[in-house]
């Protein structure tokens, strides 16, 4: 996660702690990590990955050896994946080792997230997506009206998931991005119909998933369709939700279900 890296980096750097960045700057043929993906190292700790394996591990070598000999200039590593590395991709991959400063952050840009997705709900599902989304490049807005709801914000502090808690919950859907995704899961239907009709009344929506049965989602749309809304907009709306065939009604199983759904809907674009 790109994101989590370089918020790492930002934090490491006002630490004054030194570390080294290995950047994937090209591939051919198979490849464990794209272009783009970097991977932070220090004398006692790693953040983020290049793809694991001896290729990884060979990389967190070299990248020690620089801080021990306090190299700053950057360098480039071309590696085969290959039986020399233990590794059955078969492609080829080039890396960069360059020390973490000033200079070399500013080269770094923030990546755009995968998506951005404005969240309804807060209880046991709600929860559940918020904690597999800690780990993707995206950005969240989680909305509830109940701020007792949330979990401490020592449990979850992702930078890039904003707890909003305000009373007419429905009137947030106006501030979101066009393209923006929507999932809507709060503890009333009738709260649900009126954020689910906001998102449909723009219509510019990426992707727009509610929680529910088929039963729910036949009375929202015979709702919809008296209310006027286009028929090619609640056609787009997923409900139920999830990626077929994943079992069980655990928040837990839903959430995986839900999230790969959203990453079906959002493939990743190139850095």
């Amino acid at each position: 996660m790109n994101a989590g890296v370089r918020a790492t980096a930002l934090r490491w750097l006002a630490q004054g702690r030194a570390a080294q960045w290995v950047e994937v700057v090209s591939t051919r043929g198979s490849a464990p990590r794209e272009a783009g993906t970097r991977m932070l190292v220090a004398a006692d700790a790693v953040a983020g990955t290049i793809g694991g394996g001896h290729l990884e591990l060979q990389a967190i070598g070299l990248a020690r050896s620089r801080l021990s000999r306090g190299e700053a200039a950057p360098q480039a590593q071309p590696l085969a994946l290959g039986p020399s590395l233990g590794q059955c991709c078969g492609g080829a991959v080039t890396l960069r080792y360059r020390a973490l400063d000033e200079a070399s952050l500013a080269d770094w840009p923030e990546p755009a997230p995968r998506f951005v997705l404005q969240l309804f709900g807060a209880g046991h599902v709600g929860r559940a997506v918020v904690r597999l989304l800690e780990g993707i490049d995206c950005r969240v807005q989680w909305i509830d009206e109940r701020e007792d709801e949330f979990p401490p914000h020592d449990e979850l502090a992702a930078p890039h998931i904003e707890r909003v808690c305000v009373d007419a919950v429905e009137a947030e859907v106006a501030v979101a991005p066009a393209g923006a995704c929507f999932l809507v899961m709060t503890h009333q239907h009738d709260l649900d119909l009126r954020i689910t009709e906001a998102v449909l009344e723009r219509g510019d929506f990426r992707w727009l998933g509610l929680i529910g049965s088929q039963t729910k989602r036949a009375r929202f749309v015979h709702h919809f369709e008296r209310r006027g809304i286009p028929a090619a907009a609640i056609e787009r709306l997923v409900c139920p939700i999830g990626v077929p065939g994943i079992d069980g009604k655990a928040p837990e199983v839903i959430a995986v279900a839900v999230v790969a759904q959203l990453l079906q809907a959002c493939p990743q674009t190139a850095p």
